[in-house]
């Protein structure tokens, strides 16, 4: 073989490579950060620790699915984790008080629980588009300072204070209960990706989204509604953060005005781990989903491994770091 012949090969070769590590390296990682750790501590591939992993990462998932569809628009969400708090304790307060005033208002109840944590969520999710679309403040402008106000009202309604007493029926019917076999949080989180991934690949809005974030310009050109789609996404992200807050209170069964406190970092470390890009218009419900199983592995082996908690947090941003890097190398395979 000739000099260039042999080059071109090699140059081939190292594409092929990389464009296999960009697309299935987090699945390598995974598989061999799980392999370490069952050196250090053979639990964790023990079945129910593995169960254990899959219902934790359930609840990411949908953080991380709710933080993908703004990332996609070249924004973000730092107030999803004081709108879950917002969401749990206001729940919490209505099914409560609903069920205290005449326990047979349990069933109805329940609905307006739910009903309730789907309104805050449009609600928020309105002002953050409405802000960011319309008035065009700043995503990290706008979303901080959601975060305050959500961080205020949770703690105003709550007195700073936990919410007891939600009724177990809730919490059998979104935590401890399961569907054919499968744990409740699980269907859920199973029923939220379906419906993104449908969302993004077949429906103009989704498509759009891709869009808007990935050439906004070519999406002005094309007479997109970019205001609108840009202001729905915030609302389809809170919504999710709500759905994903009434899964966290069912699981405590109360309502805590603090129950948020790390979910936006793990779900935008999720959603850019699992590959989606932080210069928007590339990410998918599945790369949510791996990204969120990757982060509470990780979680779940270091502290099988009895790692220091603030060490955790090191090595979790450094994966962060890794991830864009890593997301560098895929633009420049794509």
């Amino acid at each position: 073989m000739s000099e260039p012949a042999a080059r071109a090969a090699g140059v081939g070769t190292g594409r092929a490579v990389a464009g296999f590590m960009a697309r299935y390296g987090l699945i390598v990682a995974l598989v061999v950060m799980e392999a370490g750790f069952a050196i250090v501590e053979p639990l964790v591939l023990s079945p129910g620790n593995l169960l254990n992993i899959v219902q934790q990462t359930s609840y990411i998932a949908v953080f991380a699915t709710a933080q993908m569809v703004v990332i996609l628009t070249r924004g973000f969400d730092l107030s999803l984790g004081t709108c879950v708090s917002t969401v749990s304790v206001a729940a919490a307060l209505v099914m409560t008080g609903m069920v205290a005033a005449n326990p047979a208002n349990l069933p109805l109840a329940l609905v307006m629980g739910v009903l309730t944590a789907l309104g805050i969520g449009i609600a928020v999710g309105l002002f953050n588009g409405i802000c960011i679309s319309v008035l065009r403040v700043n995503a990290f402008v706008t979303t901080l300072g959601s975060f305050n106000i959500c961080f205020g009202i949770a703690t105003t309604i709550s007195d700073g204070r936990p919410v007891f007493d939600v009724p177990k029926e809730f919490s059998e019917l979104m935590y401890s209960g399961t569907i054919l076999g499968v744990p409740a949080p699980v269907v859920i989180a199973i029923v939220v990706l379906i419906g993104i991934h449908l969302m993004l690949n077949w429906t103009v809005f989704g498509r759009s989204l891709c869009l808007i974030g990935g050439n906004p310009r070519a999406a002005a050109l094309a007479g997109l509604p970019s205001r609108r789609y840009l202001t729905m996404a915030y609302v389809v992200c809170s919504v999710l953060a709500a759905i994903g807050a009434l899964m966290l209170t069912a699981r405590t069964g109360s309502g805590e005005p603090n129950l948020g406190g790390n979910v936006t970092l793990q779900s935008i470390a999720a959603a850019v781990i699992g590959g989606v890009s932080l210069r928007g218009g590339v990410g998918s419900a599945y790369a949510a989903a791996l990204g969120a199983l990757f982060v509470t592995a990780l979680s779940n082996g270091m502290g099988l491994a009895r790692i220091d908690g603030y060490i955790q947090q090191i090595i979790l941003g450094c994966v962060i770091i890794a991830a864009i890097f890593v997301d560098r190398l895929r633009s420049g395979v794509r």
